[in-house]
């Protein structure tokens, strides 16, 4: 599987790159795509809501009201979820939301991901962009010149590269990784994936897994 690579301006730049069946070539698996993706917003979570219960609030220390008479429940203590003031019934409490998976399911579920954005022409490899300074307007041509202005774009760098990310960071559709960090669930909410020259093969190497045993 082959894909043209373009200049910074949009033009073809007469060169191919040759992209690992393995990886963009594979009959998507959508289960796992799916697991991967509620393990990511899972994990996004702190579990850190909490109200206190009717043992947790001050008062109660005496009778409410009198036993008989007042023609409604007797709720025993002032801290009762029934009245103003009182505990919270089944309240959030602190927990852990981690939905672990493991690492050849989630490689599986990003090559899923990208395999459906080859099939979908959402890809596009660009000669590795090399600028001096971080410049938001920069970017913004290199974007124009690909007809990506008004897409969600995920640009893929081969390693940190402040300059390209600094450039990046204040546009709200635009967001920088280095080619090994993507999940699932950027790939696959990005509406296309730039992958500068360079960064292709450290994406292939970050998904291909070592089979031999130890």
């Amino acid at each position: 599987m082959e894909i043209n690579i373009l200049k910074q301006d949009g033009s073809d730049s007469g060169r191919k790159i040759v992209l690992n069946e393995a990886i963009f070539g594979i009959e998507p698996n959508d289960t796992v795509i799916y697991e991967d993706i509620r393990s990511y917003l899972a994990n996004q979570r702190q579990g850190t809501a909490k109200v206190k219960g009717r043992s947790e609030v001050r008062g109660g220390g005496k009778k409410a009201f009198r036993q008989k008479g007042t023609g409604g429940a007797r709720r025993g203590s002032l801290r009762s979820p029934l009245l103003p003031g009182g505990g919270t019934s089944h309240g959030p409490q602190p927990r852990d939301y981690v939905v672990r998976l493991n690492r050849k399911a989630r490689n599986l579920a990003r090559k899923s991901a990208l395999s459906y954005k080859i099939k979908d022409n959402k890809i596009v490899v660009v000669e590795d962009l090399s600028f001096t300074e971080p410049k938001t307007a920069n970017l913004i041509a290199v974007l124009k010149s690909l007809n990506l202005s008004d897409n969600k774009v995920l640009i893929l760098t081969p390693g940190t590269d402040m300059n390209v990310f600094k450039s990046g960071r204040n546009l709200r559709k635009v967001a920088v990784l280095e080619a090994n960090k993507p999940s699932t669930y950027e790939i696959i909410n990005a509406g296309t994936v730039v992958l500068l020259e360079s960064a292709l093969t450290v994406l292939e190497n970050s998904l291909t897994l070592d089979t031999k045993e130890a």
